[in-house]
């Protein structure tokens, strides 16, 4: 079962001292979050495939007084192993743990038929929704193990939790998704300083929202903003105990 935390009212000192990394943090969701946990004190990694846009970020962070954030420019379709163990290396040394991952960055692919998929895209959108979110996780998991209370979050999605015509790799990417998080969460267990998440954002008014439902009134669904509660919630200490779980960011739309 999965549940919602929108009315979650957060502290001001929420994230105050922790260091959070936010995967397609130039745009959408991914900018917003970001933006919120250093608005609630966290020094957040900015990490994305486009530098200009996460400078933007940057540039936002600063200028409400947040916590001076970084930057880490990394595009999961073409990343490598070693790309992910150089990013550990470099954390490591600037910041020694990390409290939090947001898996945020997403690719749509193509709303299709399946008999009409092509190969290649099908391999790329598993390669940025699925493949490249696990090796990465896999090589920060020891700087998750320093910290005393870290929050791993992955972004699900409806067609996540059950399939829908014409979704193809983006609707199997996310089941994906639910399964490792599902398997994180238990291997995890033992720690009890590391809780393991997926978060469906619901219909958002976001640029990927507006390919995939091209017909829609944007005016009608909530935007990035609106539902921050369940974000700033689960990255948080009042989160804790809660593991191996589906949450919502929205009820269900009526």
């Amino acid at each position: 079962m999965s549940q919602c935390m929108i009315d979650y009212q957060a502290p001001d000192d929420l994230l105050k001292g922790r260091v959070i990394l936010v995967t397609g943090a130039g745009d959408g969701i991914g900018r917003t979050a970001a933006i919120q946990y250093a608005r609630y004190g966290a020094t957040v990694i900015l990490l994305g495939r486009t530098i200009s846009k996460l400078e933007k970020v940057y540039d936002e962070i600063e200028a409400a007084g947040g916590p001076q954030p970084a930057i880490f420019p990394l595009n999961f379709e073409g990343a490598t192993l070693k790309d992910y163990h150089d990013m550990v290396e470099a954390l490591n040394k600037e910041f020694g743990r990390l409290d939090g991952i947001l898996h945020n960055a997403s690719l749509l692919g193509t709303i299709t038929p399946f008999e009409q998929y092509a190969p290649e895209l099908w391999d790329q959108v598993m390669q940025v929704n699925i493949n490249g979110p696990v090796w990465m996780t896999q090589a920060l998991l020891p700087l998750l193990a320093r910290s005393e209370d870290a929050s791993l979050i992955f972004t699900s999605s409806s067609v996540g939790r059950k399939g829908r015509a014409y979704w193809g790799a983006y609707s199997v990417s996310k089941f994906a998704t639910e399964g490792f998080m599902e398997v994180l969460a238990e291997e995890m267990e033992h720690l009890g300083s590391l809780r393991v998440n997926t978060l469906n954002p619901g219909a958002t008014r976001t640029s990927m929202r507006a390919s995939a439902y091209p017909a829609e009134d944007p005016m009608t669904l909530r935007t990035a903003e609106d539902i921050m509660p369940t974000y700033l919630w689960l990255m948080g200490p009042d989160s804790k105990g809660h593991n191996g779980k589906k949450f919502d960011a929205q009820p269900p739309r009526t």
